[in-house]
């Protein structure tokens, strides 16, 4: 296993100071009710230009700095109550690190988890957010010359769309410092914190981290293509997009894995996170997310043509029921979806299956001025049997990081079906 050492750390202050107007920025119901921790993205580039190589650090604190202050809450400190962020300047922070190997080790190991070497020690993931910055940053230069830059933000500040976003504006500061983001830190205006809710009540209890192992299999644009071919002329279902089927196929093969070790089939529950912009606008920052809760009865709704019928189902009747809610009722009933779900998992009644989806966010073209990334993910997630799906680096395809038990994993990697329509991105040399 790559080790790391720590070659500096310090806090990225903002270009230009916050507006005392701003000091506060106010937690949004929805963001209270979110898990509080900080959620872990990776971006690895392998070959640096030499007109660069001495001067990316740089790059990244000028241009860090500058964009900090369109996003001052990620420099602030969360208060313990989870109701708003003192935006008080103390800045992000910033790790450089050392990785005593070539990236191509990280790259071309079979398993994911390898990665979590290019993330601050026991952050990702963790429950941190009120000991440390709401974004940290780790830049990690490999033996071969090569980089990754590495961040975590808190996900009771961002949602996997803002983080997208983040990054987006980042780069294209990092490209260009005139550039200027527009984000609106005003979700609290949406989803306002219920003045006479016991707030503490209404806060998820911090799960127990579990070690599992994730690897990434790649959905190439032409088996996506034959996957909805397949969805569509066996059933009434039109227009599956990507995911839908991508996640069907998946949850087959991991309902197929829990019946070879069980030797019964056992009801299934999978839920996938609904981005609510629109209705909510576009450069609204904070969490503003639904979740699609869809079960399987039988066997025989577990084939593609039928789960993509119901999950369609489901997403729609979803649409439909926020499409006559006020917006200020939308997080108490994202609340209940997720107690519900919670419910189930406790009584273990259902396998349950939790997919998220970071497509059409251009993760996958992260340029800083040195070329798009050659890979995308994440840190090790600490729940099993979870899916998430993210754009190939051609746009085109979708890769998905999944991941499981040790010996769930062994299951599932040898699954026929699976590697018919995907393959890993790293082949296990076992």
């Amino acid at each position: 296993m790559a080790s790391s050492t720590i070659i500096s750390r310090k806090m990225i202050k903002l270009l230009s100071p916050t507006p005392s107007s701003l000091r506060c920025h106010k937690l949004s119901f929805m963001d209270h009710i979110n898990f509080p921790l900080h959620s872990p993205y990776a971006f690895f580039y392998p070959k640096i230009p030499q007109n660069y190589s001495n001067k990316i650090s740089q790059i990244l604190e000028n241009s860090l700095s500058k964009v900090l202050s369109f996003y001052y809450p990620l420099a602030g400190k969360i208060n313990n109550n989870y109701t708003y962020v003192d935006c008080n300047d103390t800045g992000a922070e910033y790790l450089n690190v050392r990785i005593d190997c070539p990236m191509s080790q990280i790259l071309n190991h079979p398993y994911n988890d390898v990665v979590d070497v290019v993330f601050p020690q026991d952050l990702p993931w963790s429950s941190s957010s009120l000991t440390r910055s709401p974004l940290v940053v780790q830049l990690s230069h490999f033996d071969c010359g090569g980089v990754a830059v590495s961040a975590c933000t808190s996900h009771t500040i961002f949602d996997g769309y803002c983080l997208s976003k983040f990054m987006n504006d980042w780069a294209s500061t990092a490209r260009n410092m005139d550039f200027k983001p527009s984000p609106q830190f005003n979700a609290s205006t949406f989803f306002p914190l219920p003045s006479e809710t016991n707030l503490s009540s209404t806060l998820p209890a911090t799960r127990p981290s579990q070690r599992h192992v994730s690897r990434m299999y790649n959905f190439s644009s032409s088996n996506l293509t034959r996957l909805k071919d397949i969805v569509t002329k066996e059933s009434h279902v039109k227009n599956p997009t990507r995911v839908e089927v991508a996640s069907a196929l998946v949850h087959k093969c991991g309902v197929t894995m829990s019946m070879e070790s069980s030797g019964m089939f056992k009801p299934t529950l999978m839920s996938h996170a609904m981005n609510l912009r629109p209705p909510i606008p576009l450069n609204t920052m904070g969490n503003a997310t639904c979740i699609i809760l869809t079960t399987a009865m039988t066997e025989d709704e577990v084939k593609l043509p039928n789960f993509v019928a119901k999950l369609q189902k489901d997403k729609q009747q979803l649409r439909d029921k926020l499409k006559d809610m006020k917006e200020d009722r939308m997080p108490l009933y994202t609340l209940e979806l997720g107690k519900n779900a919670m419910n189930i998992i406790e009584k273990d009644t259902h396998d349950v299956y939790l997919c998220s989806g970071m497509t059409n966010t251009g993760l996958h073209k992260i340029d800083f001025g040195w070329g798009e990334p050659v890979r995308v993910t994440l840190a090790t997630h600490p729940n099993k049997n979870n899916f998430i799906f993210m754009d190939e680096q051609s746009g085109d395809g979708l890769n998905v990081l999944i991941t499981l038990t040790k010996d769930d994993m062994l299951k599932f990697q040898s699954n026929k079906e699976l590697l018919e329509f995907a393959s890993p991105v790293v082949e296990s040399t076992k």
